[in-house]
Formats: C-alpha cells, structure tokens, sequence
C-alpha cells in the first residue's frame, strides 16, 4: 500500500490485497479491471435505478441517496463487486428527483464523490441528480442539424457565452445565461443587430463555445450568482454535465440541461453548428476531483516519485492513455453528441493527450457523423506520456482527420505572442512573408522551401486571436505603438483577410470584427465582466469592420478556390506570383464551368507606398475585393496603396490544368 501527502490532500491509494497485489499504477491493472460496458453511472427507470460505479481499488462502495442537493441525512444502499472492479446496486423504487453520491472505502480512507458518469448535478456539482433526460427535451427537439459538405467549408466564431450577452446595452434579456443565445431581434446602441442577429449576419458557420460543462466552484459559486464572479470555464469538475452559472435557476438540475438544448437548437434553427471547448487533457485539483477520491493514482499521470506531472501547468495531467480514462473520454463525447447534438469538439491542450485515444475518438465520430469536427490544441509540451505518444503537431501524419491549430501562421501574422512589442507581416515586420505563404497554403509541405506540419488542409487550423493570450487589436497596439489608430485598424484588416482568404479551417474570436480590445490584459481568465464582455457599443463605432469580415466571409462561400480539398489540388492550383517586400501575392486556378474558367489572384500588402504589380495573364480583371486600395487597374498590371488586402477574378477559355 502506497501513500502521499501533496498540497492539502492525503492519498491513500488502497490496500492490494483487495486488487490481487496488482498496483493500480501497472499496465497488469489495466489488462486485469479493463471494463467494456455501456451501463456506467445510474441508469434510471420509474420503477427502478441500477447504479455502476468501477472503483476496483475499493474494499467497500455504498451509493448514499439524498433527497436535495444540501441534505445532511442519506441512506445508504450497499454495493456489490464484481471480477472487474466495477460495483453495482439496485433500487426499486422511483428516484427522480433525488440526489446521490458514492462512498468508497480506499485502504483506511473513506472517500465520498460524485458520480464520474453523472449526467444532471445539483448547486456547484457536488452531488449527482437522477432525472429522466428525455424529459428535458424541449419542444421540437430534433436531431437534424444545418447541412455541411466538408470541415473545409466550415468558418468558426469562438465566443464564451456569459461575454456575449452580459453587457448592459447588449439588449438580450437572459444577461450571461444560454438563453442569452436564443433571443432574436435584439438591438444594441445605433439599433445594430446583437447576440443570434449579429453571428447570423456575419454569415459564420460554426459557434465554439468556450468550456459550458460543469466547471470548478472555486471560481463561480452558483448558490451566489448575483455576485460578480467570472471563469473561463477550464477547470473541469463534472464532464457530462452543462455549468449551472449559465442556467436561469442553478438549483433545479433538469433547467441546465434543458436551457443547453434550447441553446443549441436555436443554433442549428438558425443555421449554425455548435462546437464544444473540451478540457480532458487536466482536471480543476488532482486530489479533490471525484475520479481520484474513486481509484486514486488510476485518471492522472505521476512521476517515477509519484509526484503529479504537470505538463498542463494547471497542476496535474490527466492519463488519457490508460484504457478506463480513454473509455472515459470516448463516453463522453458520444454522450454529447447523443444527448446534445453537438456537431464538434475543440481538444484543450491536445498535445498531452496520446494519439490512439484521439484517433478512437475520431474513429468513433466517423461512424456517428463524419460532418462532426475534430480540432485541437497540438502544442508540443512536455508530460509524462512518452513523446511519440503525444497527439501534437509533430504527430499529424498519424491523426487524420483532425486539424490542429496553426500556431505559427497567428505569430507570423501579428508577431510573437510571448514577445508583445514582436511585430509581424501586418504590421510590417520583416522576412514574414514565407511563413505567411505557409499559412496561406493550409500548413501543407507546399514545396521544399516552404515546408510545415500538416499533410492535408482539413488538418490546419487558422487563427489571428483567440480567447488566450492578447487580443489581436491589442496585440497591434503593443507592438506598434507609433502608429494611428487608422492605421491600426487596416493592420487589424489585414490580419483577418489572411485568416478568412487562407486554404485550411479559418476561426475567429468573437468580437475580433470590431477591433476588441480588453483593455491590454493578456489572459483574462479571471478579469471582471469589464474586460471580458463583448462591448456592444465598440460594435456599433465599427460596423465597417464588421462588414469588412462579412465581405470576406461571404467570398469564401461564393469561391471554391479558398476552401480546396486536399494538398494535391492547393499544389497544383494556387500559384505564389512575385511581389515586393511585405506584400504576398498568389492566384488560385478557379473551377471551369461552361467552358470557361475564372482564376482569382490575391495581394495581401503590409506596407502603405504605392507599388506596381504585374498581374499573371492579361485580360479583364475584376474587383472583387479591396476596391479602396486599387489606384489603378489595368489589363496587365495594378498599381495599389494602402494597408489590406486586393481580390480580382478573372474569366478566361484558359483549360483547367488537371
């Protein structure tokens, strides 16, 4: 029997004798207590509720029944053990409505824990709720869901959503909560459109919501939602169970979940898909989380001195690869796919993940629904996984179908984000113009200068800002401070042209089309509603940036030649053409139709001179973006001045090289 006092918790990893002298730290623990089942968690019927915990290092288990979520009194129903671990009990009676927990007894240590697989909680998560979840199914719930072609057509809009509604003049009622995203024909200052209006017209495809499962109380305690209080939301307590912050009443477990789907609903009603912000890669405290109080030393990685590894930073790692946590992972996403139609998945700090469980995971999404995203965070960390296990960027051969973000193409685009006055191409730094090509080129091999990560373009993520770190007009701010605001913002335009013209999956942060600022703050994870909320009046002070992503976005669409399927065809059809420093040039061999074929050529220029540039072929060149920066355009050439980006199209007889 193995013990340790880390912090303010002591671990007590049970008796062997009760596992067969199998350490719960050996792979014989995993061959030996692997359990395949789809039963875990509770079960629940009018006439019965059958209860499933796996804890194979307990020596006792007892499910303690509540009546609310803050009772003093239980009753306590007995478990039974079987050959793998898992323990089970029967009640025969109706539960709904009542709450519940585990006792486990680990070696002298009685610990009490949420159910791992619970699917409804009470207040703050720390009991679980049996309920009837069809019963939460709002009117019209239906499975179907907008169409998508291919993850390549996708553009995503990542938002968080007490942000989105909670500003005064937001004009949305449900302030902070999901219903924030169900109210239609909201105004804000200068009658705009807000909140469901607003993402309408910017014409995106998906909504990524930052973290909405059960996240810790440590920072939003939901007995005291009318006090200030602000989280991000990557502090996992409760998986498969929606944060009852964003819910109208946080007491009553069946409103959140209910209120989610209404949420979501509504999104696919109105054409939108839902991406969902997972955190499976750390859990909010190592020793207090309900899987550890469960099978202690099993859900986390260690090392050789059994001290947690910390390659999250957020204090401990959690051990993907062993079979119970990957089975784990894998049953929660089926569950929100399942029960809340999610139509994607955005893996937190992928790269301390192993790679078999997110290609089981993308295995599993396959056989539901191809058009279900994968996404992740493939930084390069360091963890206690052996480094070839590690789902990163340096691993893409081996996770298709999963596309990760592209790093490199945010830093060339606006400067290092960890060296905040680092300019980048927008902001006319120097020699960036062969990462920006790689960037533009979906984080493909391109050729053998321009060489990258990903193998296909479905693989790339590309970004200018996110929820980290510094906003990408603050960022400009930091690191080109002599210049105007005016000339700031056709820095910020540009950035957002690259993102939104760029071969690969494009994403944008909620707010990034009206220059948001927070104030400078770097990571506001816990910053006030102040600094967090979408400002509703900077919106209305720059609808032309605004209009200027919708342009964009609505290119995208119309244009084949931006979203192109594979390595093979961006090779073949796009064609980086010469232009001077701090500019980057390129066209993109179009579709033919009727036998004729339209090319597109594309400047992204950083500098303000005015400059003469050669266009490919000679002929009729139209406007199709950009119109404000061409002094002159002609058959063969363009002359153009001013910070963006230029579109043109061209109609010819020219064959479609094949």
């Amino acid at each position: 029997m193995a013990v340790q006092k880390e912090n303010h918790a002591y671990v007590d990893y049970g008796d062997i004798n009760v596992t067969g002298g199998v350490s719960v730290f050996s792979s014989e623990f995993d061959e030996q207590f692997y359990y395949d089942g789809d039963d875990l968690g509770a079960a629940y019927t009018s006439e019965q509720t059958n209860f499933r915990l796996w804890a194979p290092t307990a020596s006792e288990a007892f499910v303690l029944l509540y009546s609310e979520w803050n009772s003093e009194d239980s009753t306590k129903v007995p478990m039974l053990r079987d050959i793998q671990g898992t323990w089970t009990a029967k009640v025969e009676e109706d539960l709904m409505g009542k709450f519940y927990t585990y006792l486990v007894r680990i070696g002298s240590q009685w610990n009490e824990a949420a159910d791992p697989y619970a699917k409804a909680v009470g207040v703050n998560g720390d009991r679980a709720a049996i309920l009837d979840l069809s019963k939460t199914n709002p009117d019209g719930w239906s499975s179907s869901k907008p169409l998508l072609d291919h993850h390549l057509d996708s553009v995503i809009y990542e938002l968080h959503i007490r942000d989105f509604s909670i500003h005064k003049d937001s004009g949305i009622q449900h302030k902070g909560k999901f219903l924030g995203l169900t109210e239609e024909g909201t105004h804000g200052p200068g009658g705009i459109p807000t909140g469901l209006d607003h993402i309408k017209k910017l014409g995106v495809t998906h909504v990524e919501l930052l973290p909405v499962f059960d996240y810790a109380t440590e920072s939003v305690d939901e007995t005291h939602l009318n006090e200030p209080q602000y989280n991000w939301g990557y502090d996992p307590k409760n998986y498969n169970v929606p944060e009852g912050s964003y819910a109208t009443d946080p007491y009553s477990p069946e409103v959140r979940i209910q209120e989610l789907k209404m949420m979501i609903q509504k999104l696919h009603d109105a054409g939108l898909r839902v991406i969902m912000d997972v955190v499976y890669n750390h859990v909010y405290d190592g020793y207090l989380i309900n899987l550890s109080k469960l099978v202690p030393g099993y859900y986390l990685r260690y090392t050789e001195d059994r001290k947690l590894s910390n390659g999250s930073g957020c204090g401990n790692d959690v051990a993907t690869e062993r079979p119970m946590v990957r089975k784990f992972i894998k049953d929660s996403i089926v569950h929100w796919v399942h029960e809340y139609h999610m139509d994607g998945f955005r893996f937190d700090l992928m790269g301390l993940m192993d790679i078999e469980t997110m290609n089981e995971i993308r295995r599993t999404l396959d056989d539901i629904d191809p058009t279900i995203m994968t996404i992740g965070e493939g930084w390069i960390m360091d963890t206690e996984l052996p480094a070839e296990k590690r789902a990163n960027q340096q691993h893409t051969d081996r996770l298709p179908g999963i596309g990760q973000f592209n790093d490199g193409f945010r830093d060339a685009v606006k400067g290092d984000i960890f060296i905040h006055d680092r300019k980048g191409f927008v902001s006319k730094g120097s020699s960036f113009e062969d990462h920006v090509k790689r960037g533009i080129v979906g984080g493909i091999s391109y050729d053998a200068a321009l060489t990258s990560y990903a193998l296909e373009p479905v693989q790339t993520v590309n970004y200018a800002e996110c929820h980290d770190n510094h906003t990408l007009w603050d960022k400009i701010e930091l690191s080109a401070p002599e210049e105007s605001e005016e000339v700031r913002r056709s820095m910020h335009r540009l950035a957002s042209s690259l993102i939104l013209t760029s071969q690969g999956i494009p994403f944008l942060h909620a707010g990034q089309e009206f220059y948001r600022t927070k104030g400078g703050i770097e990571n506001s994870y816990k910053s006030p509603d102040e600094v967090n909320q979408m400002d509703w009046e900077q919106a209305n002070r720059h609808q032309d940036g605004v209009e200027y992503v919708r342009r964009l976005i609505q290119l995208r669409k119309n244009y084949s030649g931006f979203r192109l399927r594979d390595a093979d065809q961006i090779k073949r059809r796009l064609t980086f053409v010469d232009a001077p420093p701090n500019a980057v040039a390129y066209t993109i061999q179009g579709v033919e139709e009727n036998g004729m074929r339209e090319d597109l050529y594309v400047l992204h220029y950083a500098a303000r001179d005015q400059i003469h540039l050669d266009l490919p072929h000679s002929g009729k060149w139209n406007v199709l973006f950009g119109e404000e920066m061409l002094s002159e355009l002609y058959e063969s050439h363009i002359l153009v001045q001013g910070i963006g980006t230029v579109i043109l199209s061209h109609s010819s007889k020219i064959p479609l090289t094949v």
